[in-house]
C-alpha cells in the first residue's frame, strides 16, 4: 500500500511538472500581452511598451520565467503560495483563487448531489421496467439531454425559468389551464411506468399520482404559495412521515415494524422540536458551523433511537433513522430560509425579482445569515439545473447498463430461488454491485468539477473556476492560467487515486498493489 501511494505520488509530481513546462511554453507563445497597447494612438506608446516588458519580466527567457513561477508555487509547501500577479487587475493570484474555487464548490455541490439521486434511482427504475414504454422515453431522454448544448439550455432557463416565472410571480394569472392538465397527465403516466404492475395497479397509480399533481398545483397557486413559499410545521410532519416510510421501505422493507416505527419517530420528535429551534434561530445568531453542529447531534439522537428500538439488525435501523433525521433537518432549515423571502422579494436589489440570472449575490444585500443564504439559493438555482441536466443523463446511462449487468448474474438468480423478495434482491444484492462502476466515476466527476463549469459559469456570470479561467484566457494573463491549470491537473490525479482507493474498498477482489 505504501509503495503504491509512494509510486503514484511520484509519478503525480512528474506528470504535473512535464504538463506545466510544456503549458507554460505554449502559452507564452500563444498569448499576445501586449493586446490592449496596439490599437492605442498615445505618443508615448513606446515607454507603454517597455513598462509592460517590464512588468511581466518578458525579457528574461520564458524557461527561466516558469522556473521563477515554479519556485512560488513551491513556497505552498511552507504556506507562503506565491502564483504570480493578475496584472490586468493588478491582483493576487491567490486571492483570485480563493473566491473562484469557494463559489465553484458552491456550485457544484448541489447539482453534484441532486444529479447523482436522481440518476440513479431513475437508471436503476429504467433498467427494472426493461424494454418497458417506461424504460425507452427515460433512453430518449437521457440521450437528449446529453446530447444538448449547454449554452442553450442556459439561455432557455434564463427565459423561462428566471424571467417568465418572475413576471409569474408578480402577476399569478393563468391563460389557459391546458398546459397544467397536460403535465398532469405526463406525470400520472410516468409514475404509472415506474412503478409498473397489472393493469388495475397501473390506472390506479395513474389517476393517483395526475390527482395529486394536480392538487398540488392548485393549492400552490390558489394559496399565493409562489409569493410567500414556506414549508412550516405541517409540512415538515407530512414530508418528514413520508420519508420515514420511503426510507424504511428501501432499506428494510415496511415489514420490519421496528424500524418502521423508529423512523415514525424521529419524524414526529423532529416536528416536536420545530417550535424551540425557531426560538434558537431568532435568538441566536446563526452560522454554518452551528448547523453543522445541530446536524451532527440530529445524526446522534437518531442513531440513539435506533439502537434503542434494535429490531433483527440494529445498526440497520440505526442507518435508516439517520437517513430520516437528516432529511427532517434539510426540512426545517429550508423552512427558516424561506421565512425571510418576503423581506428578501421586498429589498430594492432584488425589487420582487427573487430568481436570478446573473451572478453568485445580489448587490448590496444587507441580512443576517438566513437572508443571505436564501440569495445565495435564488442564484444557484438556473445554474445548478444546468448542471443536473447534463450530469443526470450520464448518471443515468451508467446506472443502468450497470444494473442490467447485474442482474443476469447468477447470484441475483439464486437470491430469488431463495424466496426473496423483489425488494431485498433489488436492493442489497443488485444496487450494491452496481453501484461499483459509479465508484470509479462520481469522484473524477465531483473533483475534477471544482476546475469549473466553464460554459455555466460564464453564462450566468458565476465568478467561479471557469469563468476565471476563460477571463485570464481573454486578458492574456499568464500566471491565472497557470494556477488553473495546476489546480485542475492535481485535482484530475487526485480523482483518479480517490476512484481506485474507492474501488478497491468497495470490491474485495481488487487489491491496490496489483
Amino acid at each position: 500500500m505504501i509503495r503504491f501511494i509512494l509510486r503514484r505520488l511520484l509519478s503525480t509530481a512528474l506528470v504535473l511538472l512535464v504538463v506545466t513546462f510544456v503549458l507554460y511554453l505554449l502559452l507564452n507563445v500563444a498569448l499576445d500581452f501586449f493586446w490592449d497597447l496596439r490599437a492605442s494612438t498615445s505618443p508615448n506608446i513606446e515607454a507603454l511598451y517597455e513598462s509592460r516588458r517590464r512588468l511581466l519580466d518578458l525579457d528574461t527567457p520564458a524557461v527561466v520565467r516558469y522556473f521563477k513561477w515554479l519556485a512560488g508555487v513551491g513556497g505552498c509547501a511552507i504556506g507562503q503560495c506565491d502564483f504570480g500577479i493578475a496584472w490586468k487587475s493588478g491582483q493576487e493570484v491567490t486571492d483570485q483563487l480563493q473566491g473562484a474555487i469557494i463559489n465553484t464548490i458552491k456550485l457544484i455541490t448541489a447539482s453534484t448531489i441532486v444529479a447523482i439521486i436522481l440518476g440513479i434511482a431513475v437508471g436503476m427504475i429504467s433498467a427494472i421496467r426493461q424494454y418497458s414504454g417506461f424504460d425507452y422515453f427515460i433512453t430518449f431522454v437521457s440521450f437528449l439531454l446529453y446530447s444538448l448544448p449547454v449554452f442553450w439550455v442556459a439561455v432557455l432557463l434564463k427565459q423561462y425559468g428566471a424571467i417568465d416565472i418572475n413576471n409569474f410571480i408578480n402577476d399569478p394569472t393563468l391563460d389557459s389551464w391546458w398546459p397544467i392538465i397536460i403535465f398532469c397527465v405526463a406525470m400520472g403516466l410516468f409514475w404509472m411506468g415506474a412503478l409498473g404492475g397489472g393493469a388495475k395497479r397501473r390506472v390506479i397509480t395513474f389517476g393517483a399520482a395526475a390527482l395529486i399533481t394536480f392538487a398540488t398545483i392548485y393549492y400552490i397557486l390558489a394559496s399565493g404559495w409562489m409569493q410567500h413559499p414556506s414549508i412550516g410545521v405541517v409540512g415538515v410532519i407530512v414530508i418528514g412521515l413520508g420519508a420515514a416510510v420511503v426510507m424504511t421501505y428501501l432499506s428494510t422493507g415496511l415489514k420490519n415494524r421496528r424500524v418502521l416505527y423508529a423512523s415514525l419517530s424521529i419524524a414526529v420528535i423532529g416536528a416536536l422540536l420545530y417550535m424551540p429551534l425557531q426560538y434558537l434561530f431568532y435568538y441566536v445568531e446563526m452560522n454554518w458551523l452551528w448547523m453543522f453542529g445541530l446536524l451532527i447531534v440530529a445524526i446522534a439522537v437518531a442513531i440513539g433511537v435506533g439502537l434503542a428500538f434494535r429490531g433483527p439488525d440494529p445498526w440497520d435501523t440505526a442507518r435508516t433513522t439517520s437517513f430520516t433525521a437528516v432529511i427532517v433537518a434539510v426540512l426545517i432549515f429550508a423552512d427558516r430560509v424561506l421565512q425571510g423571502w418576503q423581506e428578501y422579494s421586498d429589498d430594492p436589489a432584488i425589487n420582487n425579482r427573487p430568481i436570478a440570472t446573473i451572478g453568485a449575490s445580489a448587490p448590496n444585500i444587507d441580512g443576517d445569515f438566513w437572508i443571505t443564504n436564501l440569495d445565495s439559493f435564488t442564484h444557484l438555482l438556473l445554474p445548478s439545473i444546468a448542471l443536473v441536466l447534463i450530469s443526470f443523463a450520464s448518471y443515468t446511462r451508467y446506472t443502468r447498463g450497470s444494473m442490467l449487468e447485474v442482474m443476469g448474474q447468477d447470484y441475483i438468480r439464486t437470491a430469488r430461488a431463495k424466496g426473496l423478495n423483489e425488494r431485498t434482491v433489488i436492493m442489497r444484492h443488485a444496487m450494491r454491485n452496481a453501484l461499483l462502476p459509479l465508484a470509479s466515476i462520481v469522484p473524477v466527476d465531483i473533483i475534477t468539477m471544482i476546475g469549473g463549469a466553464v460554459i455555466t459559469e460564464t453564462i450566468f456570470g458565476w465568478n467561479g473556476m471557469g469563468k476565471l479561467f476563460i477571463d485570464s484566457m481573454r486578458n492574456a494573463e499568464l500566471d491565472p492560467v497557470m494556477a488553473y491549470i495546476l489546480i485542475t491537473g492535481l485535482l484530475a490525479i487526485i480523482a483518479n487515486l480517490v476512484a481506485d482507493f474507492l474501488y478497491a474498498v468497495l470490491d474485495p477482489r481488487i487489491r491496490v498493489n496489483a
